[in-house]
């Protein structure tokens, strides 16, 4: 199966790293949102880090040029119908994401792969609402899709070789590294790191350390590039609470219960790094710890 076309539903975080990595690898790109302001974002978000790149020197400028021409956005879903694979990058929330495969299926060609960039959510229950279970999967990129190497392929019990075979080959032409991973909620990488953060947030929130004793004790006692309650905040506490919800309803073990700390927070609208405050408060030149 040969994909030259790539459609991307959803120009925020994920969406834009993906449309970037993809159009610099040499994909024809169709990037849809519903917002005008949030396309134009996500161009002026990719020519930046397409800039710094060059900047770097790890993109030569013809190459940067090249990718962006090859980027097209539409606020209208079904314009994505021609591609050859559609990546849905929506916000986590299973009922978002099945309202947009209903509305963008009838518009789809017959060997159109569809996949989710769901974190958690079940790849078989997804594809069940679809017409085409054996041609859909879960490819799960992780943040920020640039720079980092990992993307998590996911087969639902339907997914056929053909499709497997022809994501992978996609993620090897990125020059990124594919886990196979099965459809278990979390998949691999959220079903190891949420609950850690999850445990620093209860650790928090019994008071054994604060936000930045539990941050430094995991950087400089575990050589973790970055504290869990840190990393909390750029993955989004939304985002974390969501995942959470997900371990506990899909495996119905109380080890994932999340913590009531981190409810909170997702309750007062304190997300992270993307609403200037979580555990950290971004607002001035340096972060502060709020707790």
């Amino acid at each position: 199966m040969d994909i030259q076309t790539i459609g991307i539903v959803g120009a925020g975080q994920m969406g834009n790293g993906i449309a970037h990595v993809m159009a610099l690898a040499g994909y024809d790109v169709l990037l849809t949102d519903v917002s005008a302001d949030a396309l134009q974002a996500a161009i002026d978000t990719i020519t930046g880090n397409l800039d710094r790149q060059v900047g770097r020197g790890k993109v030569a400028e013809a190459d940067r040029d090249a990718a962006l021409a090859r980027i097209k956005t539409t606020q209208t879903l079904s314009d994505l119908g021609q591609s050859d694979l559609v990546i849905e990058a929506a916000t986590e929330r299973e009922t978002v994401k099945q309202a947009i495969f209903e509305d963008l299926i009838p518009h789809l060609k017959p060997t159109t792969i569809l996949t989710s960039n769901t974190s958690s959510i079940s790849i078989t229950r997804l594809a069940s609402r679809t017409d085409r279970p054996e041609k859909f999967m879960g490819f799960h990129f992780m943040n920020p899709v640039p720079v980092m190497q990992l993307v998590e392929l996911i087969r639902g019990i339907a997914t056929d070789k053909e499709t497997f075979a022809a994501c992978q080959a996609v993620v090897d032409k990125l020059g990124k590294t594919a886990a196979s991973a099965e459809d278990f909620p979390a998949f691999i990488v959220n079903r190891i790191l949420m609950p850690m953060i999850n445990e620093a947030v209860y650790t928090l929130y019994e008071g054994v350390g604060s936000v930045k004793s539990i941050d430094s004790s995991l950087k400089l006692g575990a050589n973790h590039p970055m504290g869990p309650l840190e990393l909390a905040d750029f993955i989004g506490l939304d985002t974390c609470l969501a995942i959470m919800n997900v371990l506990h309803d899909g495996l119905a073990d109380t080890k994932y219960r999340p913590c009531p700390l981190l409810t909170k927070y997702v309750e007062a609208g304190w997300l992270g790094r993307k609403t200037q405050r979580g555990f950290y408060d971004y607002r001035g030149e340096v972060p502060v710890p709020t707790r």
